[in-house]
C-alpha cells in the first residue's frame, strides 16, 4: 500500500529552472511525494548542487542541462531526461527570468527574451511532453505564472505581456487536454523570497535611490499578509495541483500571494 504522502511514487516529475530557489523547493517537494524527478537549468554548478542535495535525501534525481528558449536545447533535455528516468508524467515549468523598464526604454531585446524565456519557454516544453501523456492519457502540467500574470505592474510590461501569456496558454491547453486525464493550471506567486525579488529590490534601490532594506519594506507593503511568499509555500500549492486529489482542477491560476490579489 502506498504512503498517503508518496501519492507520486512511480512518477517521473521534470521541473524547468529546478536548481534554484521555487524551482529547487518545488523539486525537494515533489521528490518528497515519491516522484523521480529531472531538473533543468542552464548553470550546471548549480544543478549538480541541488541534485546532490536531493540524492542525500534519497531522491531519485537526474539533471539537464537545458534553455527553454532554444527549440533544440528543449528537445536534447527531454529526450536525456525520458531516457533516464522514463516517460514524463509532471512537468512544472518553472525556468523564468524578469527585468524592469519604464515601457519607454523596453528595448526589442529586452521584450524578445522576456517572451522567449517566460512564454515560448513554458510553450515548447509544454508540447514536447504532451503527446506523451495523451497516448497514456494521464498527465499534469503546472505552468509558474507570477501575480504579474494577473495584475499589471509599472516598469514591467514586457514581464507582465509574458505571465498573462501564460495564463492565456494554460487556459486554452486546459481545455483541449480536459476529456484526456490531464490538468493544465498556473500558480501565480507574488513576490516570494528569492534571487529574482533581491533583483527587483536592487531596481528600487536603483530607481529610487533608497536603501535595500527601504526598497524591501515598500515591497513587502503591498502583500496584505504582511510578509514575502516562501519557496517552500508555493511548492506546497504545485504539489497538491500534482496530487490525486486535484484531479478534477484545470484551467485554475491560483494565487499564492499573501491576498495581493484574489
Amino acid at each position: 500500500m502506498t504512503h498517503p504522502e508518496r501519492f507520486l511514487d512511480g512518477r517521473h516529475a521534470v521541473v524547468t529552472g529546478g536548481s534554484r530557489g521555487i524551482g529547487a523547493a518545488i523539486a525537494t517537494a515533489l521528490a518528497g511525494h515519491g516522484a523521480a524527478v529531472t531538473i533543468m537549468a542552464r548553470r550546471v554548478e548549480d544543478l549538480r548542487s541541488h541534485a546532490s542535495a536531493l540524492h542525500q535525501l534519497g531522491a531519485r534525481v537526474h539533471t539537464e542541462p537545458c534553455d527553454v528558449a532554444d527549440d533544440d536545447s528543449v528537445q536534447r533535455a527531454f529526450q536525456g531526461a525520458e531516457q533516464a528516468l522514463g516517460p514524463v508524467h509532471i512537468l512544472v515549468n518553472n525556468a523564468g527570468t524578469a527585468r524592469a523598464a519604464n515601457f519607454g526604454a523596453t528595448s526589442r531585446d529586452l521584450w524578445d527574451q522576456m517572451l522567449a524565456v517566460n512564454l515560448t519557454g513554458t510553450y515548447l516544453c509544454a508540447q514536447r511532453v504532451l503527446p506523451g501523456m495523451l497516448a497514456t492519457q494521464q498527465g499534469r502540467i503546472v505552468n509558474v505564472a507570477s501575480t504579474a500574470g494577473l495584475r499589471g505592474y509599472k516598469t514591467m510590461s514586457a514581464y507582465c505581456a509574458a505571465k498573462h501569456g501564460v495564463i492565456g496558454l494554460t487556459r486554452a491547453l486546459a481545455l483541449e487536454t480536459a476529456k484526456h486525464g490531464i490538468t493544465v493550471n498556473a500558480v501565480c506567486p507574488g513576490y516570494t523570497d528569492t534571487d529574482l525579488t533581491d533583483a527587483a529590490v536592487s531596481n528600487v534601490v536603483t530607481a529610487l535611490g533608497k536603501t535595500p532594506e527601504e526598497a524591501r519594506a515598500m515591497l513587502v507593503k503591498i502583500i496584505p499578509r504582511g510578509v514575502m511568499t516562501t519557496p517552500a509555500e508555493v511548492a506546497s500549492a504545485v504539489s497538491w495541483l500534482c496530487s490525486p486529489a486535484a484531479a478534477a482542477v484545470t484551467g485554475v491560476a491560483l494565487p499564492v500571494a499573501g491576498g495581493e490579489v484574489g
